[in-house]
């Protein structure tokens, strides 16, 4: 069983790789807020799992740093995206010298 799931999550590596390096940089800006809204449902999953009670020290540990890197992927990410969508926003004008 632990075979087959490293199988899969190696696999899951190669094509989620394979699928983003092929994504054309337009669509970057809008793929980084789809995937941090999907980022934002996973938290909140894993605060209910969380919250209804874990059995173990390893799971709950476990659980508490998924939460806190899910945590900084989202809050980076839109972070990220704020910046990028501010490049496309229009400069104010520039006063002149003799406008002082």
């Amino acid at each position: 069983m632990l075979l087959q799931n490293l199988a899969i999550l190696v696999l899951a590596g190669f094509i989620g790789f394979a699928v983003i390096s092929k994504v054309p940089n337009t669509l970057h800006t809008p793929l980084m807020s789809g995937t941090n809204a999907i980022h934002g449902i996973v938290l909140l999953g894993g605060l209910i799992v969380l919250g209804a009670g874990v059995h173990g020290v390893l799971s709950k540990v476990i659980l508490v740093i998924a939460i806190m890197f899910g945590t900084i992927n989202v809050v980076g990410g839109f972070l990220v995206t704020d910046r990028m969508l501010g490049m496309f926003k229009r400069k104010p004008a520039e006063r002149s010298q003799g406008e002082q």
